[in-house]
């Protein structure tokens, strides 16, 4: 009688790799859906930046994306005319990790919405 041996997954299966196209439509869709007609409000802002960050990732996790832990970073602004730049660094592995990000702006506000894609080794 043969035992089965573990088997240890060194790169993903492609069909549950992390795909930002797919992402960003996630993104774009929530994003848009949640922020068209919101005017910024100071007090409320930290909330609607919560509560869109948890949509998200819910979302990206229905895809399935195998063994990647997901950070989803959400920045919400006032609109008035001012530029905003934004970074980030990560050390990954370029063959597995990926990022997706979307930007939305109406007259009151702009939203910038990151999601991270760490592959669990």
């Amino acid at each position: 009688m043969m035992e089965e041996s573990d088997t240890y997954h060194i790169r993903p299966n492609h069909r549950f790799k992390f795909k930002p196209a797919v992402v960003k439509g996630y993104i774009r869709n929530i994003v848009r859906e949640r922020l068209s007609d919101v005017q910024y409000e100071p007090e409320t802002v930290a909330e609607l930046t919560r509560s869109l960050a948890e949509s998200v990732k819910d979302k990206v996790k229905t895809a399935e994306f195998d063994r990647y832990k997901i950070v989803v970073q959400v920045l919400i602004g006032e609109q008035r005319g001012q530029g905003v730049k934004m970074s980030a660094r990560c050390l990954w592995d370029a063959d597995t990790d990926n990022y997706a990000e979307d930007v939305f702006m109406n007259d009151s506000l702009f939203c910038v919405v990151t999601v991270f894609g760490s592959y669990y080794y």
